[in-house]
Parts: structure tokens; sequence; C-alpha cells
């Protein structure tokens, strides 16, 4: 890795981008649904979260409707889906806000869950990333399409401490299209 490792447990990103949403006439950017494909590819997600071992202890959430319903049908995969927190900033937002509502998340979070957009999700794993395993940098600089995952693992005390470059980006997963 050639970020900091860091000290203090391992703790885990999760982005998961928004499924595929429709371009309904006249509906706002932040209202707009989820897709028949968005229907089809968020609740796979959640299964390839579950299978990877990537079940959140917290997840983040944008307030837009897409990356709500993404979220709704992903966790809806799991046992019992973790407490949620949407927040307005990770609409739209660029890395410096991202990365502002990722370091008020609680110390005792281990694995966080950020759903969102892009740019600003593939800009954050790609500043954050000092080091990825396989090819998986290259495949989230070639393309971040909806509904794909990255997991980035990292030691720290506190979330304050993620820090750009100091992140191994350990698995890139894309649920569309895929039936499972």
């Amino acid at each position: 890795m050639t970020g900091r490792i860091g000290n203090g447990p391992l703790r885990r990103l999760v982005v998961l981008r928004h499924a595929k949403s429709a371009w309904p006439e006249g509906v706002a950017d932040h209202d707009r649904p989820l897709g028949p494909r968005g229907h089809r590819d968020a609740p796979v997600a959640g299964r390839m979260l579950a299978d990877a071992d990537c079940l959140p202890d917290l997840a983040l959430c944008s307030t837009a409707a897409r990356a709500r319903a993404t979220w709704e049908l992903a966790s809806a995969q799991w046992g019992t889906p973790p407490p949620v927190h949407l927040d307005p900033r990770a609409y739209a937002a660029d890395v410096p806000e991202l990365l502002e509502v990722v370091h008020e998340v609680p110390p005792e979070v281990e694995t966080l869950l950020l759903v969102g957009h892009n740019p600003g999700l593939e800009d954050l794993v790609l500043a954050l990333a000092g080091d990825g395993l396989d090819d998986t940098l290259d495949q989230v600089r070639t393309k971040f399409p909806t509904s794909a995952i990255a997991v980035l693992a990292w030691h720290g005390t506190t979330w304050k401490a993620l820090a750009p470059g100091s992140a191994l980006l350990t698995d890139v997963m894309v649920a569309r299209g895929r039936k499972k």
C-alpha cells in the first residue's frame, strides 16, 4: 500500500452507487425514481454484499429518491438491516463533502456503507485508495457504473482519520445486469 497504513481496528468503507434511475419528464433530478433495471439490480447488490461478508454496521445514504430506493431494495436482502442515516449532504457531493459526512461516523462502526452518486463516489474511491488489489483501481478508473460497489479497508481509531491515500481498495463488484 502506498498510503498510510494507520493504527487501530480494521475498518471498511463500502461505497455503493445507486442503481439505474429513470428519467421521467418534469421530475426534478433529486426525485428521479429507479428504472426497471435499477429495480432488478439493487437487490442483487444487496445479495452480493451479503455473499462478500460486507454487511455494514451503519449506512449513510443520499436523500435522492433513487439512492433511497437502492438502499431499501439492497438492505431488504439481509436478515436485519443496520440503521440508516439519510444525509442531504451526500447528494451531488464532491470528495471533501463526502469525507465530512464519513468523518462524523461514530468510532464503534467498523463497516460503513455509503450510498450515493457519481462523480463524487468514484472520485472518493480513487482519492482514498492508496493502492488496490489486482486490477481494482483500473476498474474504478475505467468506469464506476450504476450498482457498482467498492470496498476500501484501512486501520484507524476513528473515522476522522480516513484520509486520501490511506485505504486499500480490496474489491470492486458490479450488480448491474447480474442475476443472483
